[in-house]
């Protein structure tokens, strides 16, 4: 069984829905919870928790505020002396198709959940650090990942999160901070009027949840995309095909079109450690050979 007992775990957007759910998980493995939101949810759920024998307190405030989410992570540290786990978990939906879409709205959803997920994260990033231990969970989404009709923000802002998880694992690793991204489905406000309640009532947030708990257990990996929804578990990679060669000329972009099938064999395709495995792999194409490789 995992065990979070004397552990503090911060949960934004945790008022209601996926963020309740999850608040009330790990508490129920022994953690801490500092549980976040705009209203008075917060307050309603960390009372919940103590209602059941847990730990938890009350924080209101946006993800947008940076000042507010210091404060957040100062009144976490004044209360419990550490904070072991970040679930940024606050969204935001302003749903409509890009030509009908004000630009005040892109820039709404790409603050909440964006920003505000990096506001949470540098608030607790060096505690973890001076730890030597820390699980940062991004939210982000299918919708991101694969592209869903009238949310171009939203899924601009949840693959920018993955963007950000990758960047913070490989800076994390040596602090013992492992950041991941989990993309949910869940019956929560924000699906209301988009699935049929047949569908709604499989989606139970409390199915989603033991993902997080996972990710947030010292067992858990780094640099993951899981999703996960009606007890459904899955893997998401971006990965990069071995792609082609072409010789200088004046007819490479023409090349390319016509050799376009050999760019979309998988067969041999990898998932980057890092952005510059990229200029690597065009590099070695190009016959360029590294000093390390040549003394081998």
């Amino acid at each position: 069984m995992i065990d979070l007992s004397r552990q503090v775990a911060i949960v934004t957007g945790a008022g209601g829905g996926l963020g309740r759910s999850h608040a009330h998980l790990l508490a129920a493995r022994g953690a801490h919870i500092l549980v976040n939101d705009l209203g008075e949810g917060a307050e309603t759920v960390a009372a919940e928790i103590c209602r059941k024998g847990g730990s938890a307190i009350a924080f209101q405030g946006s993800v947008t505020d940076a000042d507010a989410m210091q404060s957040m992570a100062d009144t976490a540290m004044a209360h419990w002396g550490r904070i072991d786990i970040l679930v940024n978990n606050a969204g935001i939906l302003r749903d409509k198709t890009f030509a009908k879409m004000p630009l005040s709205d892109f820039q709404l959803v790409l603050d909440v959940h964006l920003t505000g997920a990096a506001n949470c994260t540098k608030a607790v990033w060096q505690v973890m650090r001076d730890q030597g231990y820390g699980r940062i969970v991004m939210t982000t989404s299918s919708s991101g990942l694969y592209g869903n009709f009238g949310q171009s923000n939203y899924g601009a802002a949840k693959l920018g999160l993955v963007g950000l998880m990758n960047t913070l694992a490989l800076e994390g690793k040596k602090y013992g901070i492992h950041v991941n991204c989990l993309a949910p489905t869940a019956a929560t406000q924000m699906m209301e009027g988009i699935l049929p309640a047949e569908q709604l009532e499989r989606l139970d947030p409390g199915r989603v949840s033991p993902a997080v708990l996972a990710l947030c257990s010292k067992d858990a990996p780094t640099r993951q995309i899981l999703c996960a929804g009606a007890g459904g578990f899955e893997l998401a990679h971006i990965t990069l095909t071995r792609g082609i060669h072409i010789a200088d000329g004046p007819d490479m972009a023409e090349t390319l079109l016509e050799r376009w099938s050999e760019l979309t064999d998988r067969s041999r395709e990898i998932i980057p450690e890092q952005g510059f495995d990229q200029s690597r792999l065009e590099l070695e194409k190009a016959g360029y050979t590294s000093p390390d490789q040549a003394a081998e």
